[in-house]
């Protein structure tokens, strides 16, 4: 895990001071090491922390035996040992970089297609005067970049870009991306908060040259879901055990100590119980509880650790820690992200980095096997019923109290294409088309982030859910907050449900065996019972929340006074002030469930005075 910058031009010869001030602003990602190439029109910037192969050798950028590429990367590629098998000459190091490097120089760019890691990728082929950027098949690792006249600038984090002149003297507001997020409390890939600064696309090539350039696209969940669905149980079973199995082995390889987040739930248990039957010695594990019990899952995390006889450490998270790191919370992504368990996760990450270097994580979960309730949504609204009496029902249902208004929200979408994002918006409790139109008014712009239906096999409305998020919400939003928040710790985080080939197996389940009867997860679940007892795991999921609705009254009320004041809503002049002391009154008067749309527009509000003004 590290921190790349890069500059490529077939006009001007990289300055020195530029490249330095793009990766010095990235050093949190790699504390370990710092280093640069330079060539006619190409300058490359590494931060390293080092997980693989500790010595000096195997810093970045890194060149070829062959002296023609040269490439630096963030992430890692974990069957990097397997894929040197392959390769005919005798390597300097032991790390996956080397690996990497040499499989790109014997076979060419689509070497790519061989790994299985996360990563983001410059490749630079020194004869050709040619760059290539890469990125893993699901996002894990980021990568932004920003094109002007034939001039290329990329970097792990857009603070990176923002250090640079030509790039910050263009910058515009992209009013799509602020609409978006209202909706859905991050930016969708491939936008970004400004126009000419986007998100490079995962399982996506781009070849640059002084001509021109070229996408292609090496992986997509879509061209991966085929026409049979696999739907006996036992088989399903087995194939899970078999893939998570291989996962978690495969991301344990390590030269530095590793743990797991446990948060007592269905993914990150599956996670630790196969670390720790895979390990000689007790797996490091890590949970924040919070203080209100409502919220506090730690006591579960605590049972299943000691049951797996894992080395065990807590948090308890109190309203002085919530002061103490919420702007850094905000401020962590460089653009709006509305992640308020932010805070836990920069929290957790920091216990861990106290005893570990790497981190496995649970993320994926849910996306992959039907974890959230919005699944059985999709799924009601499908009901022939329903979808003919929706629009009678929304209306009736909203003059009730607060839980029936929710559903008739989720009754009331314009039309079926909207639905992927209606129902996350709701599920949230975040704005609606209609209320985030209102809110933005003449600034408000239509969007068409959805899902294209061309697919082997007819998805049901919970699939498309489904797909949606594992496309959007697990990478735009989850996979960010855990990059960032470990990564401001210097930690590594891996994700065994990542791996391409179980998100494959799970793109072509049966659908029964997520979802049954209204049981969410069900195929983990049967899993998990092999080796915990159900009564450690089985109960409502909970989520990584945090007590925002009480924080916001209390401790918090000065985020709410300080950027929702109708001054400041006026001077930032983005949002109509009506709207918001609406929404703060209703607030107020005892709508709590309205919390996260207060976040949302805290979160915006704060990145427009330090970015706009």
């Amino acid at each position: 895990m590290c921190g790349i910058a890069g500059y490529f031009s077939p006009k001007n010869a990289p300055s020195p001071d530029v490249i330095r001030k793009m990766t010095q602003c990235i050093a949190h990602r790699g504390p370990d090491a710092e280093q640069f190439f330079t060539d006619d029109n190409v300058a490359f910037g590494h931060r390293r922390l080092s997980i693989i192969d500790l010595s000096a050798e195997a810093n970045q950028p890194m060149i070829s035996q062959d002296g023609k590429w040269v490439m630096m990367f963030n992430g890692e590629v974990y069957n990097f040992r397997e894929l040197a098998t392959q390769l005919p000459l005798k390597l300097r190091t032991t790390s996956d970089t080397e690996v990497m490097l040499e499989l790109f120089a014997a076979h060419g760019p689509m070497a790519v297609e061989k790994f299985n890691g996360m990563f983001s990728i410059a490749l630079y082929d020194r004869l050709k005067k040619e760059l290539y950027l890469l990125r893993d098949r699901m996002g894990v690792k980021p990568l932004f970049y920003f094109e002007s006249d034939g001039a290329w600038y990329f970097a792990s984090e857009m603070k990176s870009l923002l250090t640079v002149s030509p790039v910050k003297e263009k910058l515009t507001l992209n009013h799509e991306a602020v609409s978006l997020y209202l909706q859905l409390g991050y930016i969708p890939e491939p936008m970004t908060i400004w126009n000419e600064i986007k998100k490079f696309p995962a399982g996506r090539m781009l070849h640059i040259t002084t001509e021109g350039c070229d996408w292609k696209t090496f992986w997509d969940a879509q061209e991966k879901i085929s026409e049979h669905v696999v739907s006996d149980p036992a088989e399903a079973k087995n194939e899970l055990r078999r893939l998570l199995t291989s996962s978690v082995n495969l991301r344990m390889i390590s030269d530095v100590p590793f743990g797991t987040f446990l948060s007592g739930g269905i993914d990150s248990s599956l996670v630790t119980a196969m670390a720790q039957s895979q390990s000689a010695v007790p797996v490091n594990t890590f949970t924040i509880g919070f203080r209100e019990e409502k919220f506090n899952e730690a006591m579960y995390a605590r049972r299943i650790a000691q049951h797996l006889k894992t080395d065990h450490h807590e948090f308890i998270l109190q309203y002085s820690d919530a002061l103490q790191w919420c702007a850094t919370a905000i401020d962590l992504y460089d653009e709006p992200l509305a992640e308020s368990s932010a805070i836990p996760t920069l929290l957790v990450s920091d216990l861990a980095r106290k005893h570990v270097k790497m981190i496995l994580s649970g993320d994926g979960g849910d996306e992959l096997f039907m974890g959230y309730g919005m699944y059985r949504w999709a799924r009601r609204l499908q009901h022939p019923l329903i979808k003919r009496l929706r629009k009678p029902l929304a209306a009736g249902l909203s003059v009730l109290d607060s839980r029936y208004q929710r559903a008739g929200k989720l009754l009331d979408y314009d039309a079926a294409v909207q639905l992927p994002v209606h129902l996350f918006s709701q599920e949230q409790y975040l704005f609606t088309r209609q209320e985030a139109m209102r809110l933005l008014a003449g600034r408000f712009v239509p969007s068409s982030l959805s899902l294209p239906d061309a697919t082997a096999r007819n998805l049901s409305a919970a699939e498309k859910q489904s797909l949606f998020d594992l496309k959007f919400y697990l990478k735009d939003d989850l996979l960010v907050k855990v990059d960032r928040a470990t990564m401001y710790h210097a930690l590594e985080c891996r994700t065994p449900f990542l791996d391409y080939r179980l998100v494959e197996f799970a793109l072509n389940l049966d659908e029964r065996l997520k979802m049954k009867q209204g049981e969410l997860k069900l195929l983990p679940k049967l899993l998990l019972k092999e080796l915990l007892p159900a009564g450690l795991f089985d109960r409502p999921k909970w989520g990584f929340g945090i007590p925002l609705s009480q924080w916001l009254k209390n401790e918090l009320r000065y985020l709410i006074d300080k950027y929702l004041s109708d001054e400041i809503v006026s001077d930032t002049g983005l949002l109509q002030r009506e709207e918001v002391t609406s929404l703060k009154e209703q607030f107020f008067s005892g709508r709590n469930y309205l919390y996260n749309r207060l976040w949302n527009l805290i979160v915006l509000q704060r990145w427009c005075q330090k970015n706009l003004q």
